[in-house]
Formats: structure tokens, C-alpha cells, sequence
């Protein structure tokens, strides 16, 4: 089972997302997604994110503020913990050149009319509310979702 985090940085109106086309074997390959990725040893979800963040645009967050974990079962991918977070900015200046894909700033509204999983339909609408932590799990059989689950702390 894996471990990740996920931001999304929000600049008026838009968030900050990857269109993942350059890694071969990706499973979110043609996908748009925020930031982060894989857990280091000894790292705790706020420093996955931080370094993920820092490694894959070049800026440091600010506001990061932690949201939700959501688990991932997929008969394809197995299991995954993400730990969702949103920042209300960001401190240095962005590299485009990112190796997992085209980093681009996205307006919120046509977001749901990118290739996204049907699942990060649910959880970008819950960063756009104030609701509390929450932990939604969303299974998966191949890239169709079967069923979600959503609870709040």
C-alpha cells in the first residue's frame, strides 16, 4: 500500500495541475492532477508535500493547509493513501519544466471537463467548502468509479 500527498494551489480562480504525459506506465498517464507524489521514508504528509511541491514546480507553499486523506481501491493499482492538501499561495517563482508533465494554471470551472479521475470530481468540490477534514474512499475497477464513501472528522 502506498502512501502520497497531493496539493492544489489556488491563484484567482485557478488551481496550479499537471497534465501527466511524460512518464511511460503512469497510471494517471493523459490524466490532469495537482501536485505531490510518493512518501519518502521518514516523512510525514507535510513534508512529502513541501518536498513534492519544491521538486516538481520549484516553489515553496504557502497557506498549506491539510484537508482530507483519500483512500484509493482500485482492482488495477491496488491500494492508496493520499493525503489531499490545498495552499492559498506560493513563495519563489514556478518552473514549467516539470518531468511529469506540463504544469498549467487551471481555471476551477473547466476543470471537470479534463481527462480527471470521476473520483477527483468529489474531492475538488470538498477544497472549494470550508467542511472539516474528511476521509473519502473511492473504488475503482479499472478506470470506471464503482463507489465512493465519504465521512467527516
Amino acid at each position: 500500500m502506498k502512501n502520497t500527498s497531493l496539493c492544489y494551489i489556488e491563484k484567482r480562480g485557478a488551481y496550479l495541475m499537471i497534465h501527466r504525459t511524460k512518464k511511460v506506465g503512469d497510471e494517471n498517464f493523459d490524466k490532469w492532477i495537482g501536485v505531490g507524489g510518493k512518501f519518502e521514508a521518514g516523512e510525514s504528509p507535510f513534508d512529502c508535500a513541501r518536498r513534492e511541491i519544491l521538486e516538481e514546480t520549484g516553489v515553496v507553499p504557502i497557506g498549506l493547509r491539510y484537508r482530507g486523506i483519500v483512500t484509493f481501491v482500485s482492482d488495477e493499482y491496488g491500494t492508496e493513501y493520499m493525503h489531499l492538501f490545498s495552499a492559498s499561495g506560493y513563495e519563489g517563482k514556478i518552473d514549467y519544466a516539470c518531468d511529469e508533465g506540463e504544469l498549467e494554471w487551471v481555471k476551477k470551472e473547466i476543470i471537470p471537463s479534463l481527462p480527471i479521475w470521476e473520483g477527483d470530481k468529489i474531492f475538488l468540490g470538498l477544497l472549494d467548502t470550508e467542511e472539516r477534514f474528511f476521509s473519502l474512499k473511492l473504488t475503482y475497477k479499472g478506470e470506471k468509479l464503482v463507489s465512493s464513501e465519504l465521512e467527516f472528522a
